[in-house]
């Protein structure tokens, strides 16, 4: 009957006998664990070669010798013949050494699960019935699956001592372009303080003890003030809780990211950032826009479409070879494009704008920068949106062109506006 235990290998002896590939991969895992290997085989890989030149394993160029087990705590046997791994297990077996037989798992005193990892938690795969090591790795591939997901409990029921901030990028809003490192951090999180915008439907996965706190910011209106989203993660945290604060898109764009890992660090609060897919890449693509392309455009200007462009946003307006994404912009479009036309960009720069991206509701449109205000007010463009200014922004870029009857039809068809 097989029994599975966690074996804390860290600094013990784990003889390995055998030298192929299959052993190089076990020692590879074994090390990882912690253990001090020795090797005992007459012939080895060019891998476990150079570790033991370099000092990391220790090598014994011969045939197995039953001594070869002194003061071992563990052995794993793969030396590709079935009569001398047999004297391997018989002989670890005679000195209480639990020992994995590579080539017949069923014949040894151990087996190495199949293993996979989400934070602090391990889980191991075996059969108790005959080695089945194809079996076991689809299991466990499947349970990492649901890790990633976040669609398992992996929650601490006690608290640690400190807690932690996490400020994770949710990415433009669909669950499944967040990260596995996204969603392993809300499936242990005790509290999760959130935006507006972004991977909303991943809150209703929660379990129903986790304190959601909304502090989602609209156009002209900023419910919960940024010193009062600090002044919560701190104090969260500092009650021994896993705060995930999650954000649309980047944490450090335009996230306001950085302030917050200022407090979270003056309170001498543990705190990781987590990249997200920004939305000023993930929506033009959403909307067939590549942001770059070769021989038309190679530089990427992302800016805050609130503020007064810059010198060089101005530069990147003009530039023919650049693309200017401007986010949050909806409102102040009119005063940008003044200020994009009064520094000499040309009127025929294409233009795109696209809204509620990456959602069902999303829709294009395409206008021009001497157009671009008529189009947005006939439009109604509102927030979220997405403002790109390029020659990448043309609408035959990477579609076919069409006669402009067909192409109205189209737009008509998709909720685009043509400018």
């Amino acid at each position: 009957m097989i029994a599975l235990a966690g074996l804390d290998l860290t600094d013990r002896l784990v003889v390995c006998v055998g030298a192929g590939s299959v052993a190089e991969k076990r020692i590879a895992r074994l090390r990882a664990a912690g253990a001090r290997v020795r090797l005992v085989a007459p012939v080895a890989t060019a891998g476990l070669t150079a570790l033991a030149g370099a000092g990391d394993i220790e090598w014994h160029e011969r045939a197995f010798e039953p001594r070869d087990l002194d003061d071992a705590w563990f052995c794993h046997t793969a030396t590709g013949s079935a009569s001398v791994d047999a004297s391997v297990v018989a002989a670890a077996e005679a000195r209480r050494v639990w020992c994995v037989n590579a080539g017949h798992g069923g014949r040894g005193t151990a087996r190495l699960a199949a293993e996979t990892t989400s934070g602090d938690v391990m889980v191991g795969v075996v059969s108790t019935a005959g080695a089945d090591p194809r079996r076991t790795v689809a299991v466990r591939d499947a349970i990492a699956q649901r890790l990633a997901e976040g669609a398992l409990p992996l929650r601490r029921r006690r608290r640690p001592l400190v807690g932690s901030v996490a400020l994770v990028g949710g990415g433009p809003g669909p669950i499944d372009l967040m990260t596995v490192r996204a969603r392993a951090l809300l499936a242990e999180a005790d509290v999760v303080v959130h935006d507006r915008l972004g991977p909303a439907g991943v809150l209703a996965e929660l379990g129903d003890d986790v304190e959601l706190i909304d502090v989602g910011k609209r156009p002209q209106h900023h419910p919960v003030p940024q010193d009062e989203i600090n002044a919560i993660l701190v104090d969260r945290a500092a009650r021994g809780l896993r705060v995930v604060r999650l954000k649309g898109g980047d944490p450090f764009v335009y996230g306001r990211g950085g302030e917050e890992v200022l407090a979270c660090r003056a309170a001498g609060i543990p705190v990781e950032v987590v990249p997200g897919i920004s939305s000023s890449i993930a929506v033009p693509s959403a909307a067939g826009i590549p942001v770059t392309h070769r021989g038309v455009a190679g530089t990427l200007h992302v800016v805050n479409g609130q503020e007064t462009p810059s010198e060089a946003t101005l530069a990147a307006l003009r530039d023919d070879s650049a693309t200017v994404v401007a986010l949050m912009g909806v409102s102040a479009l009119p005063r940008f494009v003044a200020a994009a036309r009064a520094a000499g960009a040309p009127a025929a720069r294409p233009v795109a704008f696209i809204e509620n991206g990456h959602t069902p509701a999303q829709r294009t449109i395409r206008t021009t920068l001497a157009t671009a205000i008529q189009d947005a007010d006939i439009h109604r463009l509102a927030n979220p949106a997405v403002l790109v200014f390029g020659e990448v922004a043309r609408p035959d870029l990477l579609l076919p062109a069409v006669e402009p009857a067909a192409a109205a039809a189209s737009a008509g068809a998709r909720g685009e506006g043509i400018g």
